[in-house]
């Protein structure tokens, strides 16, 4: 099993295909991996509570069907947080955009 893995992971179409996934090395891919995977999770590393506290409150004043989606999605997303996944992955591809 190792030894079939290693030759797919030498084979020339794996490589390109790891290549064509890499962010490009342009001021939008580096926005890109800033945008969608650090600046959400520095925001709910300091504004976590104030988010949720507002999702409840909205929660709190019968909303409609669709307002009370997006309550529940916020809540969702902020109760826990920080996403140390999410983080991480975003510092491995701005590494991986450099090297």
């Amino acid at each position: 099993m190792r030894e079939k893995l290693q030759k797919i992971a030498r084979h020339p179409a794996t490589k390109k295909a790891f290549m064509d996934m890499k962010p490009k090395k342009t001021l939008w891919g580096i926005l890109g991996v800033v945008l969608f995977f650090i600046a959400p999770e520095i925001v709910a590393y300091f504004y976590s509570v104030d988010i949720v506290r507002y999702a409840q409150n909205g929660l709190a004043m019968h909303p409609t069907t669709i307002e009370q989606y997006n309550y529940d999605m916020l809540i969702y997303l902020f109760k826990d947080g920080i996403s140390w996944f999410n983080l991480g992955f975003g510092v491995v591809l701005l590494v991986w955009l450099f090297f």
